[in-house]
């Protein structure tokens, strides 16, 4: 049966394997959960159609045993009616319906065989089932926490060099401020200097002429030789 083919090559294929080994992990994952569930719902309706053949065969089997015993009572009962030629056809036709009862019989058989296989794959590809839509869980939210992690890590990176940019900045400003801060300093000392040295100028001109009026007025004040 190809459904059971199929469904084998299913049971047998390495998920784990097949992941790890895969260009797209997850997205094979995927598919092979896909296929599974396919598979499995095709496997469930033929486990069905096979239990349904099954009862049917059975029933047809139980009629035939049946038909079997009857045509026998009546093969009998014309043996004792003296009824020979009845007996005959009675039992040609029990013979008959032995006969069909042996072949459904077979048909029974190997159709129980056929139906046990079937239920045997179907919880053997629910458990495969279920084991691959696990690791597919598991790879997913593997696979989630490594993208938060890289983007949390860029995140951080950017914090960082944010972070970076701004304390660079504020050195930066910093030295600028203290380099006008000083420059203003020079240039008011300077300016202080140049002014303390205008004044003192002006002051020891000032005194100068002090000094000339004082001494003048102190030679006018002395009396003057006849």
């Amino acid at each position: 049966m190809a459904l059971l083919e199929r469904v084998g090559t299913l049971l047998r294929a390495n998920v784990n394997d097949l992941i790890e080994k895969a260009e797209d992990p997850e997205k094979l994952a995927k598919q092979l959960v896909l296929d599974m569930e396919n598979q499995l719902l095709q496997l469930k309706t033929q486990v069905a159609i096979a239990i349904a053949d099954q009862h049917l065969l059975q029933k047809k089997q139980k009629e035939h045993s049946e038909a079997v015993a009857e045509w026998h009572r009546k093969a009998e009962v014309a043996v004792e009616k003296q009824k020979d030629d009845l007996a005959r056809a009675a039992l040609e036709r029990s013979l008959s319906h032995e006969r069909l009862a042996a072949g459904f019989a077979q048909q029974l058989e190997d159709q129980t065989a056929e139906a046990e296989t079937l239920r045997t794959a179907f919880a053997r590809l629910q458990q495969k089932l279920a084991e691959t839509q696990s690791a597919t869980e598991m790879l997913i939210a593997q696979r989630r926490r490594a993208r938060t992690a890289g983007k949390a890590h860029a995140a951080h990176a950017a914090i960082e060099g944010s972070r970076r940019t701004q304390v660079l900045g504020r050195l930066r400003s910093s030295i600028e401020r203290d380099e006008v801060t000083n420059l203003v300093a020079r240039t008011m000392i300077d300016g202080e200097s140049m002014r303390d040295s205008l004044e003192e100028r002006f002051t020891a001109l000032e005194q100068e002429d002090r000094v000339e009026r004082l001494l003048e007025e102190m030679k006018n004040r002395q009396p003057r030789l006849a």
